[in-house]
Order: C-alpha cells, then sequence, then structure tokens
C-alpha cells in the first residue's frame, strides 16, 4: 500500500501516503503516516496564507477564485457578503475595510498565541526530567472549593462533574486535528508504538485517551475493579472536595467516613503539570499512568486537559461514536478528521453502545434508593427537583408493573416486543417529558446514587413484598461485576438513566423487548436500537473526512446500506478502496471441503451437525490434516455448547486420543483471564515439538467463532500453519431481536433485482464477519504461510464465496470429496517453506480496506 492513495477527494481530504525509505507499512501506520503529512501540508500552507495577508494587510475581494481554506472557514462574514439594496456605496466599502481589519487583528492574534505555545512546548522538551518542571511556581486563585482549573489549553471545575470545557481561544477553525480511533486499549497501545518509530515519532503531539479503569491510579479506588464503580467513586471523591468547604462550616452529626476523602491526585498543580508532559512526547496509555504515578497526578483527566493542544488524539471508537461521552471528554469533532481502525462490526458497536437493558431487581433497588433519598432530603430540594424525583419513582412503578407487577399477575411468560410508543402507552407514562427527566438523571445521577455506607435492606425487601410475593422467595443475587466479585453492588441508577436516554429515540428506530421470568428479579427491559445510522450522522456531518477502514471490511453492503445510506450520504461522496494482500500467491491455500474421507457430505446444519456422524466425519478429517500439517492447527466451531458436545464425542469414540497422537490438544477457555495462560502453554507446546522432534509434531487449538481467540490474536508462522473453519456460524434466526432487525431492513432498505431480501442478506453477512475474521488470524506478515480449510458444502455457492476476501477469493479451490483436498494438502505441505528455518517476522501487515464519506468541507 506503500504509495497508492487511500483517499481522494477534491476539496475534502487528498490523503496519500509517502514512501519513506527501508520502512515497512502495514495498514494503521499507512493510515497514519498519510493523515499526518496531510496535516503538516494543510499547516503550512496555512501559515503561509497568514503570513502573506499580513504582509499585505488586506484580503482579496472575489475575483472568481477559491479562498484560502482559513480565510473561508474563520470568517462567517466575508467581504463578499451580499449587502442590502440601496446601500450607499461608502458604508459598503467602510463594513467591508471594517471585515479586513477585524481579520488580520484575528490572525495576528492567533499567531502570537500559536508562537507562545510552541516557545512553551520546546521549553518543556528540554526539562530531560519531570522534577525540573515540576519546580515552577504555580499561582493559584484562592477560593479552594469554587477554583477553576485554567491554563492555555482548557477550563474545568472542581468536582463538577461537567463536561470538559476547552478554551475558547483553541477554539479556532484552524487548529486540525486527528482522531484516532481502535476497538482495544491493547490495538491502541500497538499503534501509539508504531507512531513512536515513525518519522511523525518525535515531533507529533500525540494524546492517548482512555477509561478510568485503565487510566485510574487511585489504588483504593482501582480495587473495586468493576468499571461503574471506578466511575461513580471516582465521581464522589469529586464531589467530596467540592462540598469539603461546606462540610467545616456545618457541624455533622456523625463522623465523616474515611472514604468521603478527596482524591489526592486531582489537583491544579498536578494535572496541569502533567498535561504539558503528555504533549511532549508521544506516550501510549502505560506510559502515561506511569507518567502520572510519578508525578502524582490523574492521567485520566491530565489527558483530557491535552485534547485542544494535540495534532492526534487515540481512544477507543466507543468513547467517540457515542454523543455524551463526546462532550464529556471534551472532544468536538467540527471540522476534524477521524479514522476509524478495525472497522468490521463499526454496526454492531454502534447498536451495542446505545441499546440499554435493565433487570427487575435494578428496578427495585432504584426504587428503594430513591425513595430513601426523598425521605431523607425532600425537605431541602426544590420544588421542581422533588417534582423530577417523584416522576422517576412512578416510572419505575410503573416499569416493574409492566414486567409482572402484582396487579397484572396475568401475563404470559417469555419474551414480547413493542414499538416504543406502544410500550410508553402500555406503561401509563407517554404523558411524562422523557427529555427533561433524562436531563434531569443526567445531571444529578450520581447525587441520586446510594451511600456507600451499608444501605438499609428492610425497606427494599419490604417494597418486593408488596409488589410481588412469589419475589421473597426468590432472593436476589448480586450480579458479578468481574470474575474476582466486587463488594458492593453499581448504582443501578446508570443503567435507568441509559434506558431513559433510549426510550427518547425515534418510535422507527428502536424497539422495546419486554422479558418475564419467573420471578421479578429475572425479568428484563431491554431497548434495541435498528436504526444505528442516527447516531453516526452526526460524526459524518461534523467531521471534514471519515476513515472507516479494517483488514476484513467484506461484506461492505452493511457499511453502505445501514450506515452511510441511511445517514444521509450520498454514493458519490464515498470512495472505496482495497489493495491485495503482501503476501505470495503460493504462501496460502484456501480449500473447500464438500465430503469428508467417508463420503458423508458436510452440511453443518443446526439439524444436521449435532449427528454422530457428523461429528465423526469432523474428527477424521483432523486426523488426516494433523498427519501433514507442521506446528499449530486452529479449528474454530460455531459455538462454545457445540465444541464442547464434539469433544466429548470424541472422547467417547477414540478419536481424540487419536488426535492427541499427533497433536497435543488445548481448548478456549470461556474466562477472559485464563486466556493468555493457554496461549503461552500453546506456543510453548509448538516451539518445544518443533525442536525436539517425536511423533507429536505440534498442538490442535479448538477455538469459537466470535470467541476470545478470533479477534485480536495473531496465530502467525508456526502459530496457525492451517486454520479449519467448521461449519457456517449463522446468528440464531429465533431471536426476537435479529426477526426485528430483519423486519425492519426490509421495509426500510430497497430491494434490488436479482437479489436476497435485505433482512437474509444481514444474516448472511454476519456470518460471512465472522468466518473472515476468524481465517484472518493466521496471515499475519509477509513471508507468513498457511492453510485455510472451510469444512461446509455451502461455501463453495457463489454468493457465499462472493463474501470472503479478495485475496482468498481468488486463490480458492473447491473439493467435492475429501481425497482431493488431502491431495492438494499433501502436494503443497512439503513446498512451504520449513517453519526451523522461517526467517524472524516482520512487522504485521495486511490488506486495507476503506470507506470515506467525506463531508464538503472546503479545504
Amino acid at each position: 500500500v506503500g504509495g497508492h492513495p487511500l483517499l481522494s477527494y477534491r476539496i475534502a481530504f487528498p490523503l496519500a501516503v509517502p514512501r519513506w525509505p527501508n520502512f515497512p507499512f502495514g495498514k494503521s501506520l499507512s493510515l497514519i503516516c498519510g493523515a499526518l503529512s496531510w496535516l503538516r501540508d494543510f499547516e503550512q500552507k496555512k501559515h503561509q496564507e497568514e503570513a502573506r495577508l499580513l504582509e499585505t494587510g488586506t484580503i482579496p475581494l472575489s475575483d472568481g477564485t477559491e479562498q484560502p481554506p482559513s480565510l473561508s472557514s474563520s470568517c462567517k462574514e466575508t467581504p463578499d457578503t451580499p449587502r442590502p439594496a440601496g446601500e450607499p456605496d461608502w458604508v459598503t466599502q467602510y463594513v467591508q475595510k471594517k471585515e479586513e481589519r477585524d481579520l488580520v487583528d484575528r490572525l495576528k492574534e492567533e499567531q502570537v498565541r500559536r508562537k507562545k505555545r510552541e516557545e512553551r512546548l520546546q521549553q518543556i522538551r528540554h526539562n530531560a526530567q519531570l522534577k525540573y518542571a515540576a519546580r515552577r511556581a504555580v499561582s493559584v486563585s484562592a477560593g479552594a472549593a469554587e477554583v477553576a482549573l485554567r491554563g492555555p489549553y482548557g477550563v474545568a471545575r472542581w468536582g463538577s462533574g461537567q463536561a470538559f470545557r476547552p478554551d475558547p481561544r483553541w477554539l479556532s477553525s484552524h487548529h486540525r486535528q486527528i482522531y484516532y480511533c481502535s476497538r482495544t486499549h491493547s490495538q491502541l497501545a500497538q499503534f501509539v508504538r508504531e507512531v513512536q518509530r515513525s518519522p511523525f515519532g518525535k515531533d507529533t503531539r500525540l494524546v492517548s485517551l482512555g477509561s478510568r479503569q485503565n487510566l485510574c491510579i487511585n489504588e483504593d479506588v482501582k480495587t473495586l475493579g468493576s468499571a461503574q464503580l471506578i466511575n461513580d467513586r471516582c465521581m464522589e471523591m469529586q464531589r467530596s472536595k467540592h462540598e469539603k468547604s461546606k462540610a467545616e462550616e456545618e457541624k455533622p452529626k456523625r463522623r465523616r467516613p474515611e472514604h468521603r476523602a478527596a482524591c489526592p491526585f486531582y489537583s491544579y498543580e498536578q494535572l496541569h503539570l502533567l498535561r504539558d508532559q503528555v504533549l511532549v512526547g508521544v506516550k501510549d496509555i502505560e506510559q502515561l499512568v506511569a507518567l502520572g504515578k510519578e508525578a502524582r497526578a490523574c492521567p485520566y483527566y491530565g489527558s483530557r486537559f491535552a485534547i485542544p493542544a494535540a495534532q492526534l488524539v487515540v481512544l477507543p471508537y466507543q468513547m467517540l461514536l457515542h454523543a455524551a461521552t463526546r462532550r464529556a471528554a471534551g472532544i468536538r469533532l467540527q471540522g476534524q478528521v477521524v479514522l476509524i481502525d478495525e472497522a468490521h462490526n463499526l454496526v454492531d458497536t454502534i447498536t451495542g453502545i446505545h441499546s440499554a437493558e435493565v433487570s427487575g431487581a435494578q428496578l427495585c433497588q432504584a426504587h428503594s434508593q430513591l425513595l430513601q433519598y426523598m425521605e431523607r432530603y425532600g425537605k431541602r430540594l426544590k420544588a421542581k427537583n422533588l417534582m423530577y424525583i417523584k416522576q422517576l419513582l412512578y416510572l419505575l412503578e410503573k416499569f416493574v408493573t409492566v414486567l409482572g407487577g402484582k396487579e397484572h399477575p396475568l401475563f404470559t411468560l417469555g419474551t414480547e416486543l413493542k414499538t416504543i410508543n406502544d410500550f410508553l402507552f402500555e406503561s401509563q407514562i407517554d404523558n411524562i417529558n422523557l427529555f427533561k427527566l433524562f436531563g434531569f438523571t443526567e445531571r444529578y445521577g450520581t447525587v441520586l446514587a446510594a451511600s456507600r455506607e451499608q444501605p438499609r435492606l428492610a425497606g427494599f425487601q419490604h417494597f418486593l413484598q408488596s409488589l410481588q410475593p412469589a419475589v421473597t422467595r426468590t432472593p436476589v443475587t448480586p450480579v458479578e461485576e468481574g470474575e474476582a466479585g466486587v463488594p458492593r453492588l453499581a448504582s443501578p441508577l446508570m443503567h435507568i438513566e441509559s434506558f431513559l436516554a433510549a426510550l427518547t429515540t425515534a418510535n422507527q428506530d428502536g424497539r422495546v423487548i419486554l422479558s418475564r421470568q419467573g420471578s421479578l428479579s429475572q425479568s428484563s427491559l431491554k431497548f434495541l436500537l435498528l436504526n444505528p445510522a442516527v447516531h453516526f450522522a452526526q460524526v459524518v456531518k461534523e467531521c471534514r473526512a471519515v476513515v472507516i477502514a479494517g483488514g476484513t471490511m467484506q461484506p461492505v453492503s452493511d457499511f453502505r446500506e445501514q450506515l452511510l445510506a441511511c445517514a444521509g450520504v450520498e454514493a458519490e461522496r464515498v470512495v472505496e478502496f482495497s489493495c491485495g494482500h503482501v503476501i505470495p500467491p503460493d504462501n496460502i491455500l484456501p480449500l473447500v471441503v464438500c465430503s469428508g474421507p467417508s463420503s458423508q457430505q458436510l452440511e453443518f446444519t443446526y439439524q444436521k451437525r449435532e449427528l454422530p456422524q457428523m461429528m465423526d466425519e469432523t474428527g477424521r478429517i483432523l486426523c488426516n490434516l494433523c498427519t501433514v500439517v507442521p506446528g499449530g492447527v486452529v479449528c474454530f466451531f460455531p459455538s462454545y455448547e457445540y465444541q464442547r458436545q464434539v469433544y466429548a464425542h470424541w472422547d467417547k469414540s477414540g478419536l481424540l486420543a487419536r488426535l492427541a497422537v499427533r497433536k497435543k490438544i488445548f481448548q478456549e477457555p470461556k474466562r477472559a483471564n485464563q486466556v493468555e495462560q493457554v496461549l503461552m502453554e500453546y506456543s510453548r507446546c509448538i516451539k518445544c515439538c518443533g525442536q525436539a522432534g517425536g511423533t507429536v509434531t505440534g498442538a490442535l487449538l479448538l477455538s469459537v467463532v466470535g470467541g476470545k481467540m478470533s479477534e485480536g490474536i495473531n496465530f502467525s508462522d508456526n502459530l496457525g500453519r492451517c486454520v479449519v473453519m467448521v461449519g457456517m456460524p449463522y446468528p440464531n434466526i429465533k431471536s426476537p431481536e435479529l426477526q426485528e432487525k430483519m423486519a425492519y431492513l426490509d421495509q426500510t432498505l430497497p430491494r434490488g433485482p436479482g437479489q436476497p431480501p435485505p433482512g437474509k442478506a444481514l444474516v448472511e453477512n454476519l456470518c460471512m464477519k465472522a468466518v473472515n475474521q476468524s481465517i484472518g488470524r493466521a496471515i499475519r506478515h509477509q513471508k507468513d504461510f498457511a492453510s485455510i480449510v472451510l469444512l461446509d458444502q455451502r461455501y463453495a455457492r457463489p454468493s457465499i464465496l462472493g463474501k470472503l476476501p479478495a485475496w482468498i477469493r481468488d486463490r480458492v479451490e473447491v473439493k467435492a470429496t475429501f481425497g482431493l483436498a488431502f491431495a492438494a494438502m499433501r502436494k503443497v505441505s512439503p513446498a512451504f517453506p520449513s517453519p526451523l528455518r522461517a526467517p524472524p517476522s516482520p512487522p504485521p501487515r495486511s490488506r486495507a480496506s476503506l470507506l470515506c464519506p467525506v463531508s464538503p468541507v472546503p479545504s
């Protein structure tokens, strides 16, 4: 991908990747080098135009030529603005000259500020150690409780819990930024390391953003484990700092507990020192945490204070795709460039972020907390706030009732889908303004959360008894937030707030799922978002350009139809670019196997896959493959349950023992904290077998599509010489959520001639995206090699083959019998380079697939 233009748009964002001598480019690095090259050229051009205007002191009149980008975006009204008819010429000339003078004055002020910022950053770079910078005297204004965090980059208030507000002086349309998003923190850390070793590693102002769970350095808070508990505790400690002065004036009735202490890492001097250090060099999250511990400053807030001054902001795309989270972090996308990497599940991510679920137990607990709060502080509350609390209590009672409270004992158990309006009417809450109520919970939700002291459970149990007698016989068991367990439940009011926000969605864009189970505590209300484009449209509208990239983006029809078209993006504005894989054609052997060694047709449908003969045939195929494939073999199953059934059947039939003769067998664990250990043992086994020789030639890893090892894990070199896909991992077609989504797409999306209905195409696309992610785990760099075996005759259908990645589809071979497939494997295995003599792997490289909706902002 070295010299190809990744995106070409005549006025918006001409992105091209330069060639750097002897420097290997991967997909992500190609994207960011091209983007930073564009940013550097854009800033140079802007500075040249500013210098020219400051020399002349005037701006050009309209002569048919295009205005410079820095001018057209910085002036809301240009000298060419039409004047009212009949206005004297001298008035027009005076207004025009005044606008010219104002523009020149603004350019001069911005130039002075930019020089001061550059001089400050240059001065900080010369400080070899942090302790030298820490000696600087910083003046702090009086009034500790209400003091503002002020600096050249931003403003925030102590303990306010409100969104970070950047300094207006930085909100200039001249300051362009690039926001790079990926799926996980580990992928972002890998990307930052690539930036560090790139030609831009020394001069780029990069800021890495993350959650409190990843950035918190307060050990008392980190031990809580759960992300929601950490967030609640952090906000509580900020309020403690804000309320400290008031607490000293009033004589408390009892001694304030120790846990109400303010966070020692949240202070004016420390945060601004950390902000300066963040802007000096490129740092990933681990380095940012280490720097925060050294400076005794919170990395979570210190990184956010550095956002307005940064050139490149690296963040998880969950943080960018949620509007409230963007506001809280101080992220402004107006006129900026957004790069979304690893975007194969972007549609599902947007749907998941804006869907919400609340259980009956959480509804009851929230009602108990609010009721106790109102009883204790009701006389101190304003009438308006007291009204909102009573409305919330009324809503919670109605939600419990619709789930099967004592007023409606005849509700049938099961799942029921309703439109938003029907749900509001049935719950008898259609007369309440949910927008105002959500605004109240968004502003005061953390204040209404229950105290950290031991809760009064008597009122909670009494409330449960009044709602449904059967509930008392079924104890409400706390939901585990982490695998190690947590000492207390997180506040359920956050879930209530998310559900209220979801109910403000347009009626046609979502559904409410009522799940009534045997007890109220197990029942739940869930909001399902059907149209993710309503939230993605805001990102596309604000940004200068959006690049959606990934290594395995096929099939791309979901992005075009469900995201871009529904978001109002015209087809001519979307530029798709895809390049082939970097490996030679002989380094990959994709096979579609239609029948097994005993001529059993391979079709792993839900009705046939549990038949003993199908499981036996799968075992015999793996036994044959393990005899000719060196190193590691990774076999993917459609689900954990089916993997368990197959493993148990092989154990009884003796196939497991036959497999163990050639490969040591590993299984993917369900617990996330065990994945690393299994991978280490799997890798160690392959390495030892390759060195020691003998009958055992490697290892066999039984994995699950969509599990922990199907995404983000690199089975490069000997770790994955063969990837086997058992069947086609179609989603559960009987799922109410999937059925409603299919019906929605059938109603809203057009159906082309000769094409399947959009709902059926969605099911196939979900299946093939999971397949493409899994089989792409093996080929990870230019000199890697592997075989890919697809065990199901349905893979031979043209419609299915067309949804494989192009670099696999062009080389796939369909084998009607297993004998032909096995002969191809035996023929090609000796031709593969010897695993023991394989050279060291260069940094991973993969194909890039991009969808680039660009906003028509003048350049």
